[in-house]
């Protein structure tokens, strides 16, 4: 297996985005203190505080005191910074997909597409906010208006996971601010460091640096317990697994605290017979392998019509076959390392599983020995339904590939999960499109599409993928509350005078 490595050059301009982090320290972590890995190479990169429940607790009171006073500036004030907040960022893509590529292992091409990815939510958000929502109507008895209008929720815990390390963090803090809330921010201990310089350059371009309140620790069970233990915390956005999120929606509701929680998925991607070959194999590999299949909305179960199904198989599995793999950093590189070494074993032992029970290994199948994560880009033919692949998230570059025979099993075998957050069909035929995408319970569906996520539409799933949304104009909603006034009309003293309409 041929590891492509970066350059010196490359190495050195990371090495330099690195050392220009706020506080940035490389040291032997030492009590309170935790490392963050490059998973490419398994070195140290940096290291930074654990804070304990009180920290954390202390960082509530901060940004509770500055989001009172944020949400009492005005709408256009909010929007033009947001706006600013978002051309410092994207001059500031290199470095941001630098620290991206070196915390995280995606590559420097795909940390470069986060950048825009997760400017582009502060940039919506910068121009929803000035379109707010509430009405004016009359009370159907008579005697009164009703009138509505949205407030910010109040203080904002935002818990993002490692594998979008910054868009995950502007999918959640942009609409908090434009909403008016302030926040405190805790970013997954495997990549800190890009919540870190995005909030950094964002206080740079003029946003309140009380209001948005990192807390780096690696004892995630007492920062939860704690926070959402205080009654200043209005509202939690939560981005991970639904273990870990049914119980963050259990503390919160010690205090009712509104919740918007995305969390695990399987999601199908199904080709019928009478979809274009070439596109079904393009839409599915970036389904599959958009940030090395460590993705949420991954195809985790490609389900394909036997009409097409070996000549599919065939092609895709020549796609997968060719993917470069090698360091974050690597000229050339298209997979890079996964997130740790247990995501490693653990795709050894599926692939093992899937094999050993009658699937058949097209591409790939094999980790590489020595330093950093590296798992090849992996196909499986004819997966078994009792394979443990096809009843578990992947979150990885193995593709487990199985047959159907007519539209009705296809659906039948897609919605055969407690999950769903995202679906894919691909055909030419648009009735079966949308029919199957009505069909399937999921909460978002990509037709002939295998990249839907858009900051313009809601993300998020129905049964145990989680609830609300990201995104849109329902993702602004998420932080704010809808009031109501019933404002009392004195009656008219003079009857009505009879119009042309009454007297015909």
């Amino acid at each position: 297996m041929t590891l492509l490595t970066p350059s010196a050059e490359r190495t050195a301009a990371s090495d330099a985005a690195l050392a220009s982090l706020p506080g940035f320290a490389n040291h032997e972590p030492g009590a309170g203190e935790f490392a963050v890995l490059d998973p490419s190479t398994e070195e140290r990169i940096a290291t930074l505080p654990s804070f304990d429940a009180a920290a954390a607790v202390e960082q509530l009171g901060i940004a509770d005191a500055a989001g009172r006073a944020w949400a009492a500036t005005t709408p256009r004030h909010r929007s033009d910074t947001l706006r600013r907040a978002y051309e410092v960022l994207l001059a500031n893509r290199d470095r941001l997909a630098a620290v991206i590529s070196r915390e995280m292992g995606k590559t420097l091409v795909e940390a470069a597409g986060e950048v825009q990815y997760a400017g582009d939510y502060v940039r919506w958000y910068a121009e929803e906010l000035l379109r707010p929502g509430g009405n004016y109507r009359e009370n159907p008895a008579g005697g009164s208006t009703i009138l509505t209008r949205r407030a910010p929720v109040g203080l904002s815990v935002l818990i993002a996971p490692w594998n979008f390390p910054m868009a995950m963090i502007t999918r959640k803090i942009a609409p908090a601010l434009a909403a008016g809330c302030g926040a405190v921010i805790k970013p997954a201990s495997l990549t800190p460091l890009t919540t870190l310089l995005t909030v950094e350059l964002m206080v740079e371009a003029g946003v309140p640096r009380e209001l948005m309140r990192v807390v780096t620790t690696t004892d995630s069970r007492a920062f939860s317990e704690a926070v959402l233990a205080d009654p200043r915390t209005r509202k939690i956005s939560f981005t991970g697994s639904t273990g870990v999120g049914s119980t963050l929606m259990g503390l919160a509701a010690r205090h009712v605290v509104k919740s918007s929680m995305e969390l695990g998925g399987n999601a199908p991607l199904i080709v019928f017979d009478d979809a274009d070959l070439e596109r079904a194999v393009e839409g599915a590999y970036a389904a599959k392998m958009r940030n090395g299949g460590q993705s949420c909305i991954a195809a985790n179960r490609i389900l394909v019509q036997d009409g097409i199904a070996n000549a599919f198989v065939e092609a895709f599995a020549e796609r997968m076959a060719g993917v470069r793999l090698g360091h974050a950093i690597a000229e050339g590189a298209e997979l890079g390392p996964v997130v740790n070494r247990a995501a490693v074993e653990n795709f050894s032992r599926l692939v093992g599983d899937a094999v050993e029970r009658g699937a058949e290994l097209r591409a790939g199948g094999s980790a590489r020995e020595g330093a950093g994560y590296f798992f090849e880009a992996t196909v499986l033919d004819r997966v078994p339904a009792g394979a443990e692949i096809a009843n578990t998230e992947i979150f990885g570059p193995v593709a487990a590939i199985s047959r159907f025979s007519g539209e009705a099993e296809a659906i039948a075998a897609a919605n055969d999960t407690p999950f769903g957050l995202a679906g894919y069909v691909f055909t030419e035929n648009l009735d079966r499109a949308l029919n199957v995408a009505d069909a399937l319970e999921t909460g978002l569906v990509g037709i002939n599409n295998g990249v839907p996520s858009n900051p313009a539409a809601p993300f998020g799933g129905v049964k145990q993928s989680g609830l609300g949304r990201e995104g849109s104009g329902e993702g602004l909603e998420e932080y704010q509350e809808i009031r109501f006034y019933n404002i009392a009309r004195r009656a008219t003293a003079e009857p009505r005078p009879a119009s042309r309409t009454d007297a015909s």
